[in-house]
């Protein structure tokens, strides 16, 4: 049985552990690893205890914080077993993250304030998972944005990390404008936030929804979640610690806009989804073809992350869509997807990571090769997790994927299609990457030399790298395991579809792969992709201006019409406003009762007693 002991440890657990560092621990790196490694360790035991009960019914406390008038404001949180699902992906990725920073961070002199940020990182995340209304969720919401800023900035002294931070802010800034004016609509409409509560009103009358409200609401997921046009600061982003693009921007952080979804789904319209379903689609296949061109090995897996959100948005549009009453079709997919990414991008971050620390920090693909026979644990889980991404049969990426193509086919052709040719877009750039780096011989004295990492760095790999193969198959296995939920609510899950659709598929990853590894197999210093097309091959550099765009507006429209802004309150609201009006009556009063202030006893007897003459006269005439 669950209790509000456990949820309350959830919460309490990294919050202490954050507290304890900023306040304390700051300068004792090792500790601050130890304390929140332990944090994260106790909060995986409690998340473990509520998967055993996921089958419960949903557990909802509220208290009230305070009431003014109409509006309420509830503290509260809701564990269901989506919730339960998600808690276990965040703590139980989050921990072998936690362990792997351990050995990477070893020589950062700021190792307590990083372990210190991923404490906040999953306190604020608990708290979005487990709110019971969206105000609640709003604020936890703004902390993994605090969070994440603070973590993509970490290292202080690089000009481009500061940019980054600042960029990623920004951005999500203004999703969440959106999502709070929608928080607002949803009040103002309902009289409440509480999403048991708005459920219960939305199904007992339907007319009640808004094209608008749910618009709002997705403007969140598209800063969150980094959905075109607000996906650009998610590459910029890879400029933080490796751990942390493992841990907030490819498994958790990204995913929360899409759970976000799943828990207010009753509130899309049709129309609404209808934009959403063709959002995910072109950031799906958009955000493919632009990591065809990115040698920086982080930033390929940052495009593929991105290119698999816009699968899940999809995929949750296209199901909630179709079902009309019974919207759990769509939940169900999307969150089967984003579980089964989560385990197995953040094992290929991580194995990023133990790339680029035994390489002495290089990420350039081209500057690689030859490492898998220097680093052969790190390269088998790095081809496990590359063939879960691809969808490979038998591996959990494939049964998820599979969901949503026949989610797809059944229900809207045309996106069928365009998400069909992503599959062979991924498999093509994975393959690209994966030559590159494992074969031929190294092109750089680093990458020659480069070793094995410690087993602190190489567990965290094969557990995960276990779970990206095995995720799938949780449900026959195991009667409450961690995905039942997830794969049951699939309409004809991977175990009753048309046997054609698999081998679609299936022909489709080999034929990316296949001619990824014709296309660079000679496994050189350059692009042959670059030299073969290199007009193609720098239009898709682009990646269609967004960022010069964005900049053009900063620079040649935001900023003119903020200086006018700012001339417009200097002169007439600080000009004439202040010193005008405000200062200048009460200026020319000083001015005339200066003239009486003469240092003359006499001159003040005198005004004395006129004043006296004056108060006895208007008090007669007032009798």
């Amino acid at each position: 049985m669950v209790s509000n002991a456990h949820i309350l440890l959830l919460f309490l657990l990294p919050l202490c552990s954050a507290a304890l560092i900023a306040l304390l621990l700051r300068k004792s790196g090792r500790i601050a690893a130890g304390v929140s490694i332990a944090s994260a360790a106790a909060c995986l035991i409690v998340a473990l205890r509520m998967l055993a009960h996921w089958d419960m019914d949903p557990v909802h406390r509220i208290v009230t914080w305070y009431s003014m008038g109409d509006l309420q404001v509830s503290l509260g949180f809701l564990l269901n077993p989506t919730a339960a699902v998600l808690l276990f992906v965040v703590t139980f990725v989050g921990f072998f993250i936690h362990l792997f920073a351990v050995e990477y961070s070893e020589h950062d002199d700021a190792r307590g304030r990083f372990f210190g940020g991923m404490s906040i990182f999953m306190f604020s995340m608990t708290g979005i998972v487990l709110s019971s209304n969206l105000i609640m969720m709003f604020v936890f919401w703004e902390l993994v944005g605090f969070s994440s800023y603070l973590l993509i900035g970490h290292y202080r002294e690089r000009e481009s990390a500061a940019n980054a931070a600042n960029k990623a802010f920004i951005v999500n800034r203004i999703g969440d404008f959106g999502f709070l004016i929608g928080i607002i609509a949803i009040w103002a409409k309902f009289g409440t936030t509480d999403l048991l509560a708005l459920e219960t009103i939305v199904h007992a009358d339907p007319s009640k929804l808004q094209t608008m409200i749910g618009l709002l609401l997705f403007c969140g997921v598209l800063g969150k979640s980094a959905q075109m046009p607000l996906h650009v600061w998610l590459p910029d982003a890879m400029e933080g610690p490796t751990p942390v693009s493992a841990l907030i921007h490819a498994a958790t952080m990204v995913a929360a806009g899409v759970f976000l979804m799943c828990r207010v789904f009753f509130l899309f319209s049709a129309d609404a989804l209808e934009l959403i379903m063709w959002v995910g689609v072109v950031t799906a296949i958009y955000s493919g073809i632009c990591a065809i061109t990115q040698k920086d090995i982080k930033k390929i897996l940052a495009y593929s992350t991105l290119s698999q959100l816009g699968y899940m948005v999809s995929a949750f549009a296209i199901g909630t869509a179709a079902a009309h009453a019974g919207h759990e079709y769509g939940v169900g997919a999307s969150l089967f997807h984003l579980t089964t990414h989560a385990f197995f991008k953040a094992l290929l971050f991580l194995a990023a990571g133990s790339i680029i620390h035994a390489t002495h920090h290089e990420q350039n693909i081209f500057r690689m090769g030859g490492l898998i026979s220097r680093m052969p644990w790190t390269s088998v889980c790095f081809s496990l997790g590359l063939l879960a991404l691809v969808g490979c049969p038998g591996f959990s990426g494939f049964w998820s994927k599979e969901g949503i193509l026949s989610l797809a086919w059944e229900h809207e052709r045309p996106v069928f299609y365009a998400l069909l040719g992503g599959v062979g877009i991924t498999a093509l750039y994975m393959a690209r990457l994966w030559v590159t780096v494992f074969l031929g011989n190294p092109k750089t004295e680093a990458v020659g030399h480069a070793k094995e990492n410690s087993w602190v760095m190489v567990l965290p790999l094969v557990v995960l790298a276990i779970y990206s193969v095995f995720a799938g198959w949780f449900t026959p296995l195991f009667p409450n395991a961690t995905l039942p939920i997830l794969v049951d609510s699939i309409p004809h899950a991977p175990e009753s579809m048309k046997v054609w659709l698999p081998i679609l598929s299936f022909g489709t990853m080999v034929l990316g792969l296949v001619l990824g590894g014709l296309i660079y197999k000679s496994g050189g210093e350059k692009d042959n992709l670059e030299s073969g097309i290199p007009f193609l091959y720098r239009f898709i550099q682009t990646k269609l201006w967004f960022d010069e765009i964005y900049l053009f507006y900063v620079q040649r429209i935001q900023q003119p019409i903020a200086r006018l802004l700012s001339n417009l309150d200097l002169l007439v609201i600080s000009g004439i406003g202040m010193r005008g009006v405000a200062g200048g009556i009460p200026g020319g009063l000083g001015q005339v009762l200066r003239l009486l202030t003469t240092g003359n006893v006499h001159h003040y007897v005198y005004w004395f007693a006129v004043g006296v003459i004056a108060c006895v006269a208007v008090v007669a005439g007032l009798s």
